[in-house]
């Protein structure tokens, strides 16, 4: 249980949050009492929420000195030895609605403390799928001097700015000590065997739900991108890539593949202007 939980009397918001998405259906009435659903973990629930407050969003954090643009596609950053963790979750706007699309780069240091400046050991980006749902196999970051362990991360939504933050661990004795740990950001860990198991679910600052990507990619594009310029959505772009858009010219950072929404001005996560 984290502190989100513990500080809540009865059942937490970011836990009825997760059961809305995790449940297919409303839960079903019998006798005037709505029946029970439960999480992965058994905890037992009432009733999903119609919608998610402000006061729910994730909170940002500062990026820290170890943030490199361009890593790599990919859900999997276990390299080298360390406790194995999956983090898994969803990506929400204001409404509960799942964000599709949504980009999460990862970043965080190895066994021993050490962020890999050089290379791309831990760190991967990765996109929601079409219920906002990501996971991220990696494994628990080592401590260095200063800091209780946390997992860096950049989400955001297509269109729409970048939410900055970091995700920590229950339990640390350093999260007494640590003058940036937020009880706001700590993830529900569970031990599985040797491995953890751990759950977190990001809300965005989203009115609603963003635009999807086509289902069989082989959308026509638009022969000329709003602003006009050489960026056209439904196109790979990898990393190095050079476009221009309304009159100016951006260089991709992170290799993906393009959609409405996501143009250079939008997503200073994918291209930075030149």
């Amino acid at each position: 249980m984290n502190d989100d939980e513990a500080r809540t009397p009865g059942i937490s918001r970011k836990t009825l949050l997760r059961a809305a998405l995790i449940v297919p259906a409303a839960p079903l009435l019998l006798a005037g009492v709505p029946a029970l659903a439960s999480t992965p973990s058994g905890q037992p629930l009432t009733v999903t929420p119609e919608s998610c407050d402000d006061d729910d969003l994730t909170p940002p954090q500062m990026e820290g000195p170890y943030f490199k643009p361009g890593s790599p596609l990919r859900t999997t950053m276990v390299d080298g030895a360390g406790t194995r963790l999956t983090v898994t979750g969803y990506v929400v706007g204001l409404a509960c609605q799942p964000v599709t699309g949504a980009l999460l780069d990862f970043w965080q240091a190895d066994n021993a403390g050490a962020y890999d400046n050089v290379g791309n050991r831990f760190r991967g980006h990765q996109f929601t799928d079409a219920q906002g749902r990501f996971t991220l196999s990696t494994i628990v970051p080592g401590l260095y001097p200063g800091r209780t362990r946390h997992i860096h991360v950049k989400v955001q939504a297509p269109g729409r700015p970048v939410l900055t933050t970091q995700l920590y661990f229950p339990n640390e004795p350093r999260n007494n000590t640590d003058s940036l740990f937020d009880p706001d950001l700590l993830m529900n860990v569970q031990q599985v065997g040797s491995a953890r198991q751990a759950t977190f679910d990001f809300v965005l600052n989203v009115p609603g739900t963003p635009p999807s990507p086509s289902p069989t990619g082989t959308a026509s594009p638009s022969p000329t991108p709003p602003g006009g310029g050489t960026w056209q959505p439904y196109q790979p772009y990898a990393l190095g890539a050079q476009v221009t858009y309304g009159g100016m010219a951006y260089v991709c950072q992170i290799a993906h593949t393009s959609l409405p929404g996501w143009e250079p001005p939008n997503t200073p996560a994918l291209w930075r202007r030149l």
